[in-house]
């Protein structure tokens, strides 16, 4: 791919003004042969892997950014979802993987690590079950290792009894955590469709179909396309507001598959895909929530938001997906509450609930993403949550997720605040009819019919 030196210049003045960064580059690391039989074994060749593969990620993601003028704000890692790993071995309780995956993540000195994770959207395998019990004792007790659990996909349907233990897995989570108001439970998502070569966290798992040694990129830049449509007139029509955001993404994302290709040339491995989604922060000005206000909105939250999202996804999309060689991950535009200004402002104000985040979550990547509830949440309520959205992921053949926090002792119209990139936000109020005797039933939900494409 050629990429002339006056598009990089032009992109790189995008940096200090609108905030524009490379979000993250995650390596992917196959653990499939550090199996043994014994545990302890297996824990010290998963350390020894990641060390060996990873050791100079940092160093050299952040010369490389040095070289270009353009952060890397996180450097990570994922692996295989040790629900794989751990079901050859002869563990009971899966906390010594995650023990193993964060000394190794602080001694390579990564931010997160990714893969603590089950597929259980068909069923369970005894080690499915011995990971998901272990999550909040694991996840409760490290700093950087992330968990996920696939319990659905439009093939499959939904596993209803995994939803049911996803709401109590929350609850413990953020009970085990409470100290830290629930930070626990930010670090674990559910998902339908879940993908195996997402950069982003707290979802990263490296799938079995993914090669040995892999570097995945997510891009970033809420900053600059809300720039760009700022010196779009206000009386323009929609078709002006859609090409702009296509260059845009074009130039974004030409920008990042650089930047990967040369951290993944430089570390000697190959590089895999890059991930078009707009990923917020709490800065001022880098913010998803702000993009869909200068479409014409009040404010985020308003009706049309979704209508907004829904041309601002596919325009982000198209022109991305003609600048990279390789697409994948998520791709689109993320909505996480605690991380975007704009979103933190709306719900402070009451315009956004939780019932129109989901109506936005139909249209975009991901789900319902870090946002706090009240800590008294019963955990069927929280397994509802979860099911509603894992049905929009099921039936649009799109990945949903859930990432919710219960914040211990905390209540509507508190303010709580987690730091850094997850941010503070206001906790939502939740409709806490019972939904239990639908949750208890249990079994699995069967795929929509348009699973049948064979």
């Amino acid at each position: 791919m050629h990429i002339v030196a006056n598009e990089i210049l032009e992109t790189i003045q995008m940096v200090d003004m609108q905030n524009l960064d490379v979000r993250t580059v995650t390596m992917g690391i196959s653990l499939l042969d550090c199996i043994d039989r014994d545990h302890k074994v297996t824990c010290e060749n998963i350390y020894n892997k990641i060390i060996k593969y990873g050791r100079n990620l940092v160093e050299i993601a952040d010369k490389v950014a040095a070289k270009y003028g353009v952060p890397i704000v996180n450097k990570r890692v994922s692996v295989t979802p040790i629900a794989v790993i751990g079901g050859a071995t002869d563990a009971e309780d899966y906390t010594c993987f995650a023990e193993a995956l964060d000394k190794a993540a602080k001694e390579i000195g990564i931010d997160f690590i990714g893969g603590f994770s089950a597929l259980v959207e068909k069923g369970f395998t005894s080690a499915d079950k011995k990971l998901i019990a272990s999550i909040p004792k694991a996840l409760s007790t490290t700093d950087r290792v992330c968990s996920s659990v696939n319990v659905g996909s439009t093939k499959a349907g939904i596993n209803l009894d995994a939803v049911g233990m996803m709401g109590k897995t929350v609850k413990e989570l953020a009970e085990l955590s409470k100290d830290t108001d629930g930070l626990a439970a930010a670090k674990f998502v559910v998902f339908t469709n879940a993908v195996s070569d997402n950069p982003f966290m707290a979802g990263a798992f490296h799938g079995v179909g993914e090669a040995e040694i892999i570097l995945n990129l997510g891009i970033s830049g809420p900053g600059v396309v809300r720039a760009a449509l700022a010196k779009v007139d206000k009386k323009a029509p929609i078709d002006e507001i859609t090409e702009t955001i296509k260059k845009v993404s074009f130039k974004i994302t030409r920008m990042g598959e650089l930047v990967g290709k040369e951290v993944a040339k430089e570390l000697g491995i190959d590089f895999g895909i890059v991930d078009l989604s707009l990923a917020p922060t709490p800065a001022v000005g880098d913010s998803v929530g702000n993009i869909l206000e200068e479409f014409g909105l009040e404010s985020v939250g308003a009706y049309g938001t979704t209508l907004s999202l829904a041309i601002l996804n596919d325009a982000v999309k198209k022109g991305g997906a003609m600048a990279a060689t390789r697409v994948g991950g998520l791709t689109g535009a993320f909505i996480p509450v605690s991380e975007d200004q704009g979103m933190i402002a709306a719900t402070s104000k009451g315009y956004l609930t939780l019932e129109k985040l989901e109506a936005m979550t139909c249209v975009c990547s991901v789900g319902l993403d870090m946002i706090a509830i009240p800590g008294e949440t019963p955990d069927y309520v929280i397994s509802g949550i979860i099911g509603d959205e894992m049905a929009i992921g099921m039936v649009n053949s799109k990945t949903t997720a859930v990432r919710v926090i219960p914040v211990p002792g905390k209540t509507v119209g508190d303010r709580v605040v987690f730091g850094g990139l997850l941010g503070e936000a206001d906790i939502m109020p939740v409709n806490s009819l019972n939904c239990s005797t639908l949750i208890n039933r249990g079994g699995k939900v069967a795929p929509p019919i348009q699973a049948m494409k064979n």
